[in-house]
């Protein structure tokens, strides 16, 4: 069985993120999802509020499972038996520091890294933009899934 990460934040997961999911999975018998829990930087939504939309956005997909990790990534997939990360590169510009970290967790675990290009609806695509423009009152239903569009309305209008 072949097991790979595919890592985020996902704060919040957006159509981007989904896309390489999704084309992790056609891929890969096993993708597991993962949030980083960092302790020091504090998202607009929780842990436990990301872990469970990107459990809603990938419940029809049947290899997929989400999980979350603290500390360092490779140690995850050292104790999960993964030998592999997927990473989606939007621009040359992610190529540098994703090359950085691939180079990284090779040598510290021979953790693997894939690189999947972004498909180019989603290359502009990042969670702060998305939060960014939701919170001046843009249109943001295109650029994530209907369930979390739903919960980063209800975020907002709450604060």
């Amino acid at each position: 069985m072949h097991r790979v990460v595919c890592p985020g934040s996902f704060d919040p997961v957006t159509n981007g993120h989904l896309d390489i999911i999704r084309r992790a999975a056609r891929l890969h018998d096993e993708v597991i999802v993962v949030v980083g829990a960092n302790l020091v930087k504090h998202g607009m939504f929780s842990l436990e509020e990301r872990l469970t939309m990107l459990a809603e956005v990938t419940r029809d997909l049947p290899n997929v499972r989400v999980d979350k990790f603290t500390g360092l990534l490779v140690e995850f997939c050292r104790g999960q038996g993964v030998s592999a990360i997927v990473k989606g590169l939007r621009a040359v510009s992610d190529f540098e520091y994703e090359m950085e970290m691939a180079q990284m967790n090779y040598r510290l675990a021979e953790v693997e890294t894939l690189f999947m290009s972004a498909n180019p609806l989603y290359s502009f695509l990042r969670s702060s933009l998305v939060k960014e423009i939701a919170r001046y009152g843009g249109d943001v239903t295109s650029l994530v899934p209907a369930v979390v569009h739903e919960r980063l309305r209800g975020k907002l209008t709450a604060s």
